[in-house]
């Protein structure tokens, strides 16, 4: 058994801890009994040196520039699969066979119907109100809707419940966007796939063809599929934190949306946008590239570095070929997309970003080809939403599974007052 000693150099006490190998990346230490070996804790801003708990989903390699899926490049299940596909592989460790995918994707068509109630919340909501704010509540009112007909301590039950909000959530998604234009909602179209039926949902209304082409329904499909899962990332971690207080599954995916509204997370890509919209035109990148140089001045480019990744976001790279194939497959082009080439032209080949690792991330192309699509920005986080759900319920289910599995309590570092009296 491989050890790592901890020695306090003020009593000069020490302790032993066991060092768990990972399948891949770094091994851990630990360090469940060192409070009661040598009476500390270890102090870590952020946790990003603390490994909260084990999982078998993704694999990063930051330095590498690696996210693996159950294994598989992110890349080749891009290339190769769709997010149906990938859904069945993250729930299940394993890509689906013919009979399995057809089998799943008949079911996740089937329960993407909401409870009718569920569409009265949304007449009680102001047009002009946030749509993660919308949408969060709406995902809320389902524990509601399902929390009778839920066992969650069965495997069996706990599955249906996560193929059950995959399949809502576009059309939760879709039903937000429509109440904020004043729209009719429109219900889910069974016959056909689930990113062109969110498209569809987003576009169609009762009379009239709506034209969804199958190059835009790729790109938005591959978009999802690179949301899918991130290993513990701030709204995972927060879904995980809940659940493991024995909440509905629900209530705990609510949490994660919340969490992901944030501009440090799910909300980048739509900072993006609103910064290549406030350059303005090509001819104004130099002066902002400088200003982003300028250690004196708070302005910063978004879009750029990753707390993770020190090497290109792979799902950057993904994103970049589509967003060039669909400019050639049918002519995207915006004012927005020749600025951020522009933006990315330099950034690239400028000392500056190469030697801080600041490379364009996958926010950077993600909101772009959104707004390329006609998306408005405002979705562009419920979106985010849509993809990373298998994820989120993945997680719990790999939760509950864990004997070893407790409720998260963080320690602290006090610096307060000390004990006083009260006068």
């Amino acid at each position: 058994m491989a050890t790592f000693t901890i020695k306090d150099n003020r009593t000069g006490r020490s302790a032993e801890f066991e060092v768990l190998d990972s399948t891949l990346g770094s091994p851990v230490v630990d360090i469940t009994g060192l409070h009661k070996e040598l009476g500390v804790y270890t102090y870590d801003n952020g946790l990003g040196m603390t490994a909260t708990c084990q999982s078998e989903i993704t694999f990063i390699d930051g330095a590498k520039g690696e996210l693996l899926y159950r294994g598989y490049p992110i890349e080749e299940l891009a290339e190769k699969k769709n997010y149906i596909e990938v859904c069945y592989l993250i729930l299940h460790g394993e890509l689906p066979n013919s009979d399995q995918y057809e089998s799943f994707e008949k079911d996740i068509r089937i329960k993407s119907y909401p409870h009718e109630g569920i569409k009265n919340l949304f007449s009680a909501f102001p047009d002009n109100g946030h749509p993660m704010a919308i949408l969060s509540s709406a995902v809320s009112a389902l524990s509601a809707f399902h929390h009778q007909h839920l066992n969650i301590k069965d495997d069996e039950e706990f599955m249906e419940m996560a193929r059950r909000i995959i399949a809502k959530m576009p059309t939760l998604a879709a039903y937000t966007y429509r109440h904020s234009m004043g729209y009719p909602l429109i219900y889910p179209d069974m016959d056909r796939y689930f990113t062109e039926n969110f498209l569809y949902m987003l576009r169609a209304f009762p009379t009239g063809k709506t034209e969804i082409s199958e190059v835009e329904t790729r790109a938005l499909d591959t978009i999802f599929m690179l949301h899918a899962d991130h290993e513990q990332n701030a709204s995972t971690t927060t879904v995980r934190a809940v659940g493991s207080t024995g909440a509905h599954p629900y209530a705990a995916v609510v949490a994660g949306i919340n969490a992901l509204w944030g501009r440090a997370h799910g909300g980048a890509n739509e900072s993006v946008i609103a910064q290549l919209e406030m350059i303005g035109s090509v001819e104004n990148v130099d002066r902002f590239i400088k200003r982003a140089k300028d250690p004196n001045d708070p302005f910063r480019l978004m879009g750029f570095g990753h707390r993770v990744y020190k090497n290109f976001d792979p799902r950057a790279r993904v994103l970049k070929r589509l967003r060039d194939e669909l400019r050639d497959t049918i002519g995207i082009n915006s004012k927005l997309i020749e600025i951020a080439d522009r933006v990315e032209e330099i950034a690239l080949n400028d000392e500056y970003f190469v030697k801080r690792n600041l490379y364009p991330n996958i926010d950077f192309y993600s909101g772009t080809i959104l707004e390329a699509l006609g998306i408005r920005k405002k979705m562009f986080t419920p979106i985010f939403v849509i993809g990373r759900t298998v994820g989120w319920i993945t997680h719990l289910i790999e939760q509950k599974r864990d004997p070893k599995q407790k409720i998260y309590r963080p320690r602290q570092r006090y610096i307060g007052k000390k004990r006083r009296s009260v006068p």
